[in-house]
């Protein structure tokens, strides 16, 4: 049953890799097809002047970071390579709250991926967040960017929580009281004191 459970977590994780990959490739579709060519259009607002769309052609990573570098190949096929390992080490086994995450980084990478096989080298950027009345501009980014920074963010907290979990978890145990022959309670922790 537990197998059964896990299998199912894990399609729910393939149809949020699906689901990350299509909507990211048809929103760079259209910001191409409408905003072509990149920087020759003036920006479309989304919110007000704070959320704007704005195509831009990017050779570097998530946000612009490591524009036309050979350590930007490297970096990318080992976090691959990270993400890849640990998804693996919960394959048929772990809880659904890692599963969707996994989901979103496995998709958002693989949407960057095509995209820069596709198009030579760059990714389609056009999500502009910007406060123009104190000169605060990010960087443009696009789905695939928002979903592995959204997904790694979150596991990263579940990591540390989990762990904290886990752990508090062990030291509860340690301090749960245990009958002696004489019939008093006593912790773990006394009985293991000589």
């Amino acid at each position: 049953m537990i197998v059964k459970r896990a299998r199912l977590y894990d399609i729910v994780a393939f149809l949020v890799v699906v689901v990350v990959l299509a909507v990211d490739q048809w929103t760079k579709a259209l910001v191409v097809e409408h905003l072509s060519p990149p920087e020759s259009k003036p920006p479309i607002p989304l919110l007000g002047q704070y959320l704007v769309v704005y195509y831009i052609q990017n050779r570097g990573a998530a946000f612009g970071v490591l524009s036309n570098s050979i350590f930007l190949s490297v970096l990318i096929a080992v976090a691959i390579g990270v993400v890849a390992y640990l998804y693996l080490r919960i394959l048929n086994a772990g809880p659904l709250a890692f599963k969707p995450i996994f989901g979103m980084i496995i998709g958002g990478a693989l949407g960057n991926l095509i995209d820069r096989a596709h198009n030579g080298g760059y990714v389609v950027d056009f999500i502009s967040f910007r406060i123009p009345q104190i000169g605060y501009y990010f960087a443009i980014f696009n789905v695939a960017d928002a979903c592995i920074s959204v997904g790694v963010f979150l596991l990263f907290v579940g990591i540390v929580f989990g762990g904290l979990q886990h752990k508090h978890e062990e030291d509860s145990a340690d301090h749960t009281p245990a009958m002696t022959k004489s019939g008093t309670l006593r912790s773990r922790e006394q009985d293991a004191q000589p």
